[in-house]
């Protein structure tokens, strides 16, 4: 595609403000399905340039933009969705907010990168589903590890006996939530079930050691089903662990580090299956183990099993069989 006319939309809950590039020609409409094709023909008709060659693009913002994605997919109208915190440091010093001036430096930002911006596609209905469940399910995970931190610290200065009622109630909110976590694994489960793709893909990661059913869902999901990233270090780029050079003349020559602009949940996820690969993957120990009597530093060895550990998600996935442990045969 051949992009020669952009334009921006600034997204809220209830109005979508749009700006076309090449005239300044602005629009409010409603953040609704009437709203979104409104949208498109008002852009259609406003715009001097074909429709082949216009792109629509607009930020990333959870559920407000969501369902703006999936009409524009579903129509095949070409857009892109961005980064806010891209568009805001690629436009240097900004002073105040508003809507309509935000969606100007939208359409800005996508015409001075038109030639390098790569097109966006609405998730699956399944990956869509299965992400709002494992968004769920962590707000009860943490509110069930609230209730159980509270109760065992009360636990050491409170007599039961004195205060039943407090006791029985935060009982009774962590077998629920419990049973509730329960439910939602099970029909994560089911959603990967009924997709044929989906549960070759899951499968495949499990065959990983130490990648449970909780990190292979992140992965799934994190990746829309490994279609995303087109590699490893791409994603792990996305999560955070990927290394990157820190040096600048003949004054500084830090040592490579991750990036702080990352999706901390996966990252954390991603630590604890290092860590747990460490403990009882004895190919991974054994590396660790040498590189620590090497005088290298801990937190870069878990890193570096952190990414092998995606590498190997990437590897399995593309390859389409499950993951072989090579070095238990040789041994």
């Amino acid at each position: 595609m051949e992009t020669k006319e952009t334009i921006g939309i600034d997204v809220s809950k209830a109005t979508l403000d749009v700006h076309i590039h090449s005239n300044k020609c602005k629009g409010t409409f409603e953040n609704s399905k009437k709203g979104f094709s409104l949208l498109v023909k008002w852009a259609y008709g406003n715009s001097p340039v074909p429709t082949k060659n216009i792109l629509f693009i607009f930020e990333h913002t959870g559920l407000y933009s969501e369902k703006l994605s999936e009409h524009l997919s579903k129509e095949g109208i070409p857009y892109t969705v961005v980064s806010g915190l891209e568009i805001k440091r690629s436009l240097g010093i900004v002073r105040g907010k508003d809507d309509r001036i935000d969606a100007a430096k939208i359409a800005l930002y996508a015409y001075r990168l038109r030639d390098e911006i790569t097109l966006s596609k609405a998730p699956s209905k399944r990956i869509r589903a299965l992400k709002k469940l494992l968004s769920l399910r962590e707000r009860l995970v943490r509110q069930r590890a609230g209730y159980k931190a509270s109760l065992k610290e009360q636990k050491k200065v409170l007599a039961e006996k004195d205060f039943g009622l407090l006791f029985k109630v935060q009982k009774k909110m962590v077998a629920e939530l419990t049973k509730q976590i329960d439910t939602i694994d099970g029909e994560m489960d089911s959603v990967i079930k009924s997709d044929t793709e989906l549960d070759r893909i899951f499968g495949l990661l499990l065959s990983i050691k130490c990648i449970g059913k909780q990190a292979a869902m992140f992965l799934l999901v994190h990746t829309d089903g490994f279609t995303k990233f087109d590699n490893a270090r791409q994603f792990a780029a996305y999560c955070g662990i990927a290394p990157y050079p820190y040096q600048s003349g003949t004054s500084i020559k830090g040592r490579s580090r991750v990036s702080p602009m990352a999706n901390k949940g996966i990252k954390s996820l991603l630590n604890m299956c290092a860590l747990s690969s460490i403990r009882h993957n004895s190919e991974i120990k054994r590396y660790y183990d040498q590189r620590i009597a090497a005088g290298k530093n801990k937190m870069s060895t878990v890193n570096i099993v952190r990414n092998k550990l995606v590498s190997r998600a990437f590897a399995v996935v593309n390859r389409g069989t499950p993951y072989v442990n090579v070095y238990k045969h040789a041994s």
